[in-house]
């Protein structure tokens, strides 16, 4: 008589399928894309968790800067010009996450009017957007599409292109870091639901993110200080940010982690680009 297997028995899944649910899952919850079940996948709705998938961010990433390198390259290849081919790949980016890092940011702007630790809080889980959000937000897309034009204008396309794909990246992987080294500021927040992933997975990601960097760039000839600089400013940049949430939060919400991606993303660009000679 044959064995049955029962119907809530799970099959499984060998090394390479899991990190490619993982990475599933990490662009599900990054991006707007339309990322269909795979076929080993036994719950593709299932709730990000972060303390397993931490590993893919920096491919996922990859992944998410793929659109905006696109756009990016076909403006340049038909003459639109660097700073309306900036336009265009900025706008993908926005696109394609559903600006949830951008969210992040105009919340974590608008928190410093807060003068107590429980306002600021309440001030980044209001959804309307403050002075202060929205100057940060004009200041961010304005410093990232200048940032991308001007690289635009200094080097070639291809490497334009890889500098976009190693920013969305390391941006992404430092945005983890207040999740990280933090516990929760809320009980009850997104933070606080994903779980609290280890340092020393935290780790391994980052030296995926570094290690995609380096190939990344040498491929595409970019300098190696350029690199160094792209790889430190937005480590520290997203040092600065848990080091904000720590002093003014008491812990990390959901919003530092976009504001520290958004901040990340623009010290990376500008950290590359001061290495180059116009």
């Amino acid at each position: 008589m044959s064995e049955q297997i029962e119907p809530d028995e799970v099959a499984p899944v060998s090394a390479w399928q899991a990190a490619t649910i993982d990475l599933a899952h990490c662009v599900r919850f990054y991006s707007r894309l339309p990322v269909p079940a795979l076929p080993w996948e036994q719950d593709a709705h299932a709730p990000p968790s972060f303390p397993r998938l931490l590993r893919m961010i920096p491919v996922a990433g990859l992944v998410l800067g793929l659109l905006p390198a696109t756009v990016l390259g076909l403006a340049l290849l038909v003459d639109l010009g660097p700073w309306l081919a900036a336009t265009l790949s900025v706008a993908a980016m926005v696109l394609t996450t559903g600006a949830l890092h951008e969210d992040g940011l105009a919340d974590t702007a608008d928190s410093v009017g807060g003068t107590t630790r429980e306002k600021r809080l309440e001030i980044m889980r209001d959804s309307r957007i403050g002075s202060f959000g929205a100057s940060a937000l004009v200041l961010a897309l304005a410093l990232r599409i200048g940032a991308l034009a001007a690289l635009a204008a200094r080097i070639d396309g291809a490497a334009v292109l890889a500098a976009i794909l190693i920013v969305a990246s390391l941006s992404r992987t430092a945005g983890l870091m207040p999740l990280v080294f933090l516990p929760p500021a809320r009980l009850d927040g997104m933070s606080q639901a994903v779980g609290k992933p280890a340092r020393k997975t935290f780790w391994r990601a980052g030296g995926i993110a570094v290690i995609l960097a380096i190939v990344l760039g040498a491929l595409a000839d970019l300098p190696a200080g350029g690199i160094a600089l792209m790889l430190a400013l937005s480590g520290l940049s997203g040092l600065a940010l848990t080091r904000f949430a720590k002093r003014y939060l008491g812990g990390q919400t959901g919003d530092i982690a976009g504001a520290a991606q958004q901040v990340a993303e623009v010290a990376a660009l500008i950290g590359l680009l001061t290495v180059l000679k116009p």
